[in-house]
């Protein structure tokens, strides 16, 4: 059916009878709910699919599993600590890992490599020697990470991670973009070929983010609740937000709010003391990783969810998927003035420009006083979740990628053994 880009045009062209891999090394699996619902639409499209990840540390801990049809290989993985040599240590373990699992599957029509780090090409090139189709995923742009945390241009590291990169679009023969903005990377920094880039757009799963009955309790005794989701790492602006709270209470002279932080990640424990430097400890709470529904619980009781991510090479062209299960519980949101946190939420959020930490605390301060606004934002993010930003079209367009990835040349049977 030429030209048929719908999800059920995509899936009866679709995978019966054809294996893909899909590599990760951020995240494991199904914590990383991106991955997990990629898996899931590629298997009901009749492709028999296995992932190879690291174990998480307290969940997603066992070294195999089968879940919903979905084989899963985990290998053991140390963060990294300590500067580059840590890193090294990390990256160097995990390809050593991958490969070694990756033999274990044997042959394969697709594998699906998705980073950081831009080095999973390296097993990958060792599969299309077999035969397969490589799809790079590309979940966040390196180089700009690396902009964004260090803020050097010209150092041999930022050359390092530009040309990792450009060798990963260069072994690609499909390329995964979350959003136009990194389809315009793959396209002008990759030289990716337009009809080869398809946006896979990351979205909620709609029956994990469904609203509750509020409970005040949450609150803490105040009349309103804010809530910040997410990782909290040096670059996602946690303390940008800690700080627009100490204004909201010196300078604006408001103290009925509680906040709640829920996530983890390297910044945390430095958050927790920023708080506690800012005075802030009677009013801002810190659960680190809290099961889905106690996060369901407090996103259905908050009158305000935040997105303080500062604009940054990375942050104004990345979609935070923050903002977007903010959206599915129909929760209004102050961000500050990003290009991509525009194109997600539109309406149902508010912008400080410049990284303005006073105008964030007025803006929160204009929405705790009006209710009226905050239930129509509320309802134009759930619309839009519902609509434009819905995974059905994430759906359509991964499999019309994996389509055009089989046109690329003849996949290989699936029953030849793989090469030791």
């Amino acid at each position: 059916m030429p030209g048929d880009t719908s999800y059920e045009g995509a899936a009866a062209r679709g995978g019966h009878g054809r294996r893909a891999l899909i590599l990760v090394e951020n995240l494991s699996v199904p914590f990383d709910r991106r991955v997990w619902q990629e898996c899931t639409t590629l298997r009901d499209a009749g492709w028999t699919v296995d992932v190879i990840c690291p174990q998480g540390s307290k969940r997603d801990t066992e070294p195999e599993a089968v879940i919903d049809g979905i084989r899963i290989h985990r290998y053991p993985l140390r963060a990294a600590t300590g500067g580059p040599s840590g890193y090294l240590r990390e990256y160097g373990s995990a390809l050593w890992h991958t490969a070694r699992l990756a033999r274990k599957v044997g042959p394969v029509h697709v594998v699906h490599a998705c980073n950081p780090p831009d080095l999973l090409f390296l097993p990958a090139l060792m599969l299309k020697r077999r035969g397969a189709r490589f799809v790079f995923d590309q979940h966040d742009l390196v180089p700009e990470l690396y902009l964004s945390r260090f803020g050097r241009g010209e150092d041999l590291l930022y050359r390092a991670v530009l040309g990792l990169e450009r060798l990963t679009y260069r072994a690609a023969d499909i390329v995964l973009a979350t959003n136009e903005s990194y389809r315009d990377v793959a396209v002008r920094r990759g030289g990716q070929r337009p009809e080869d880039v398809f946006v896979v757009r990351s979205a909620p799963q709609t029956d994990r983010f469904q609203p509750v009955p509020p409970e005040p309790e949450l609150k803490r005794g105040k009349p309103h609740l804010l809530c910040y989701l997410g990782v909290m790492g040096p670059q996602d602006g946690v303390d940008y937000a800690l700080r627009a709270l100490a204004k909201l209470r010196d300078e604006r002279k408001r103290t009925d709010w509680h906040a709640v932080f829920v996530g983890a990640g390297d910044a945390f424990d430095a958050m927790v003391e920023l708080s506690r430097e800012l005075g802030l400890d009677e009013q801002v709470e810190f659960t680190g990783r809290i099961p889905d529904a106690d996060l369901v619980r407090y996103l259905s009781t908050a009158d305000v969810c935040l997105s303080p991510d500062p604009c940054n090479p990375l942050n104004d062209v990345s979609t935070m998927n923050k903002v977007l299960e903010y959206m599915a519980m129909g929760r209004p949101i102050v961000s500050f003035d990003l290009r991509e946190a525009r194109v997600s939420a539109g309406e149902a959020a508010l912008y400080a420009s410049g990284d303005d930490e006073s105008a964030f605390a007025g803006l929160i301060e204009r929405l705790l006083d009006d209710p009226d606004e905050r239930a129509r934002m509320g309802k134009i993010g759930q619309e839009r979740i519902g609509g434009p930003l819905a995974w059905s079209n994430s759906q359509a367009s991964l499999l019309a990628a994996y389509a055009a990835a089989c046109r690329k040349r003849r996949a290989p049977r699936i029953g030849r053994r793989p090469r030791r």
